[in-house]
């Protein structure tokens, strides 16, 4: 890996990544603030991840997506859970034709290239696992028949923070499967009266779509050659190391507060999302402040808090704080 040469690598990125600017120029026509939100949509579609997007009812989270699939003129798909979902109504099924007297399929709304999983915690378990499973093995298998999903495909799960009756929360195996855990908060006091006044326009404005679905396929396969050195990787697993043994990088104090750590995908995603933020920063290397701007996106869903946690009040966030405070930066 020494061999690198990371001043040609670095131009050849600057070169590849110049089409994010344009997406988030046309993100911006229509999306007002949130940030947070547009950089981790992006990162989910870099590194290959789905994300779980934690916010308000109203915070423009089915139209970033919509949005961004318009860009890339991509296909759209929005299932919205409710109590009575069927995974059939999710994956698809057999249905008999009588014209040519022979079972056909039926492909459900998963076959898209971006799936909105609007309100994922209203659904029973079993339709929760039926679209995480499309998740995790990319297809679907509807009678005998197995069908791979569409390239790129990214799944944007949302969920409705003060709600809580009538809910199936995910489980937390299930939880690990996104790659980034989103929180979107309300905007601030001047990008809400220039939302309203977007919106007292006579016509709302559109994204225009500037890439095509193998632009994502191919800049993948860039993200894939960022360098990271060997001390940022050794970073990343002290980092999640300090979720499961807080005592051994002198955090005793927070050992109370974590029932369970981070698991492995936490390392790698932790790692795959450092290296599409480096390459949304336009840049062909991976350094500490890229693992730290998504520490909390990709650790904050993996740290099981224990009882005195919840009683002091005390969140992920805060306990993510103690440890990049912490744990020696290279």
């Amino acid at each position: 890996m020494n061999n690198v040469n990371i001043s040609e690598l670095n131009e050849r990125i600057q070169k590849e990544s110049a089409f994010v600017d344009i997406i988030s120029m046309e993100m911006n026509k229509v999306i007002i603030g949130q940030k947070n939100l547009v950089e981790g949509l992006l990162i989910g579609l870099l590194a290959d991840g789905h994300i779980l997007l934690e916010g308000m009812p109203g915070l423009a989270k089915t139209l970033a997506i919509s949005t961004l699939s318009n860009i890339i003129d991509a296909k759209f798909n929005r299932i919205q859970f409710t109590p009575d979902l069927l995974p059939s109504d999710i994956v698809g099924t057999m249905i008999y034709s009588q014209k040519s007297e022979q079972f056909q399929v039926k492909q459900g709304p998963v076959f898209a290239n971006f799936v909105l999983a609007d309100e994922i915690n209203r659904s029973p378990a079993k339709v929760q696992s039926a679209l995480l499973e499309a998740m995790q093995e990319r297809c679907v298998t509807i009678g005998e028949q197995t069908f791979h999903l569409p390239n790129p495909f990214l799944v944007m799960a949302t969920q409705n923070p003060i709600e809580q009756e009538g809910t199936y929360p995910l489980p937390e195996a299930q939880v690990d499967r996104f790659m980034l855990k989103v929180i979107v908060n309300y905007p601030k006091k001047l990008e809400e009266k220039m939302i309203v006044k977007l919106h007292n326009q006579k016509e709302f404005p559109k994204a225009s779509t500037v890439l095509k679905p193998e632009d994502i396929v191919r800049a993948r396969e860039v993200v894939k050659e960022v360098y990271i050195d060997e001390k940022v990787e050794n970073y990343i697993v002290d980092i999640v190391y300090a979720t499961r043994t807080p005592e051994e990088y002198g955090l005793g104090r927070i050992k109370n507060y974590i029932q369970y750590g981070a698991s492995p995908r936490a390392s790698i995603s932790l790692a795959k999302a450092a290296k599409a933020y480096a390459f949304i920063k336009r840049r062909g290397y991976v350094i500490p402040e890229d693992v730290r701007a998504v520490v909390y996106d990709v650790l904050r869903h993996r740290i099981g808090l224990t009882y005195e946690a919840e009683a002091e009040n005390i969140t992920a966030e805060n306990l993510i704080t103690e440890i990049i405070n912490v744990v020696a930066v290279p």
